[in-house]
């Protein structure tokens, strides 16, 4: 099996949801937030940007963004990001209605592919569902999944990164405890490319960081922003309020609050370097009132996220986004229906960078198993979106006149010309009646997504990296000295 699907990702469906008029009452709404309310930005550096620019800032630190910072930040920022495999080869361009998808990162708990047992994860756990993505052609890019425990936590994200890098060849999606982490991540990129300027050309990975809600922006985050900003790394800026608990419990409100707080992080992003790769991104939870318990698929939490899609399109920038979770304990029906729903809502609306694939347990635990099922369902989704053919060949009038009527096709040239291309294969849903789905196991599709896993564990092994590259690598890991 290839690494990498070698067909061009088909452009997503037109699904909208919100009138011209809404947008631009979030938009107004947000402006507003900015404008007049104001944000805590926790960086003195930030800040200066913000003031030098003519922003207004008080008690300390309170920030308050004209819009025009906005209208220029919009203007500067790239509408379209280019992103390439480990290799140096394109792999993904961000924005517009094109729609990938990777697993998502350091969840504390796993199902054990051998024994089912539900248990923390190690370091293990990542290499595992590295290598597995790797060999799945319908995943784009890969997360670390799993936080590493047992060793030194200010040094596991960067481990994480490293077993990434020797474990798959596709374009990463990360993160990073704070501007000393992520520098060593760059380096090790730089090495993989040949230095800052072709990793600047050719962008290995994504970094993903995030504000505070209600309103608050971390030394870290702004730090791994400038830092992004600085190096050409394509930065994600996606806050996640908590609708009822960090942010308004209705959704317009929501989605007001988070435009507001992740594009004051594009306004810094955009001053400290104009023209800097940056996404927009709202995780848009919510919190259950019944049960205390923040959800990932609420239909207020699916119908915030389209929004967030809307938003992003409507101000012309890449979006970050979800697909494949559930809040789900096991994989069951729920998980696949929930997994499902918000999968097609990313390719329908055409989310861009979609992470999370393998999440349950309101993204708590992950299995290897939903990443395989979810890989099917984007082969078969993506057939659909990639529409239909009508040319003289696919309408088939010559071979309508050649059966005739009373006829069949099964022995047509015309059957025979497009068998292999007319039709999408499943490798693990059913099609098969009752009698033989018995004979051959009575398997149902959790377990055969755990024996394809198993499969593809055993026989794929990733391109490797130069000797002299690893040991680089691994030299940079050792000489990092976390900070104080």
């Amino acid at each position: 099996m290839p690494d990498h699907d070698p067909q061009p990702r088909p452009r997503a469906g037109r699904l909208t949801y919100l009138s011209e008029s809404d947008r631009a009452a979030i938009y107004g709404a947000a402006l507003e937030i900015m404008e007049s309310v104001g944000q805590r930005v926790h960086h003195p550096e930030a800040l200066e940007l913000l003031r030098a620019a003519g922003c207004t800032i008080t008690e300390p630190d309170l920030a308050r963004i004209p819009r025009r910072l906005v209208e220029q930040a919009r203007a500067t920022a790239p509408h379209m990001i280019e992103v390439f495999d480990r290799a140096g080869a394109p792999a993904m361009s961000l924005g517009g209605y094109n729609a990938y998808f990777g697993n998502g990162s350091a969840v504390t708990s796993v199902y054990d592919l051998g024994t089912g047992e539900h248990r923390p994860t190690a370091l293990s756990d990542g290499v595992e569902a590295a290598r597995l993505c790797d060999a799945l052609p319908m995943i784009d890019f890969v997360m670390a999944y799993a936080h590493p425990g047992g060793g030194d936590p200010h040094v596991a994200l960067l481990e994480s990164f490293r077993a990434l890098v020797a474990n798959t060849t596709k374009p990463l999606v990360v993160v990073a405890e704070n501007a000393a982490d992520l520098e060593v991540m760059w380096r090790i990129a730089g090495e993989l490319r040949g230095g800052a300027d072709a990793l600047r050309a050719k962008p290995y990975f994504t970094l993903y960081a995030e504000p505070t809600s209600p309103l608050r922006h971390p030394v870290e985050s702004v730090d791994k922003l400038l830092l992004c900003a600085d190096w050409g790394i394509p930065a994600v800026y996606s806050t996640s309020p908590l609708a009822g608990g960090t942010a308004p419990l209705t959704v317009a409100g929501h989605i007001a609050q988070g435009t507001a707080e992740s594009l004051l992080g594009l306004v810094v992003h955009q001053l400290r370097k104009p023209g800097a790769p940056f996404l927009f991104g709202i995780g848009p939870a919510v919190l259950d009132m019944g049960t205390m318990q923040s959800a990932y698929n609420a239909p207020e939490y699916l119908m915030g996220y389209l929004c967030a899609i809307e938003m992003a399109r409507w101000l012309d920038l890449p979006n970050w986004g979800y697909a494949g979770t559930s809040d789900a304990q096991v994989i069951d029906a729920q998980a696949g229906m929930e997994a499902a729903e918000l999968t097609f809502l990313s390719l329908a609306a055409g989310s861009n960078l979609n992470h999370d694939i393998g999440y349950i347990d309101y993204g708590m635990t992950a299995s290897l198993e939903l990443i395989v099922i979810m890989d099917e369902y984007l082969s078969l989704n993506r057939r659909i979106f990639a529409g239909v053919e009508v040319s003289p060949e696919t309408l088939a009038v010559d071979a309508i006149r050649q059966v005739g009527p009373g006829g069949d096709f099964l022995s047509s040239k015309h059957t025979a010309k497009h068998v292999r291309t007319a039709q999408w294969r499943p490798t693990i849903i059913n099609r098969q009646g009752h009698v033989r789905w018995q004979e051959e196991g009575g398997l149902d599709l959790r377990e055969k997504a755990r024996r394809k896993a198993l499969k593809l564990l055993e026989t794929h092994r990733p391109e490797p990296l130069a000797a002299g590259v690893a040991a680089r690598i691994d030299a940079l890991v050792a000489g990092f000295v976390p900070r104080a």
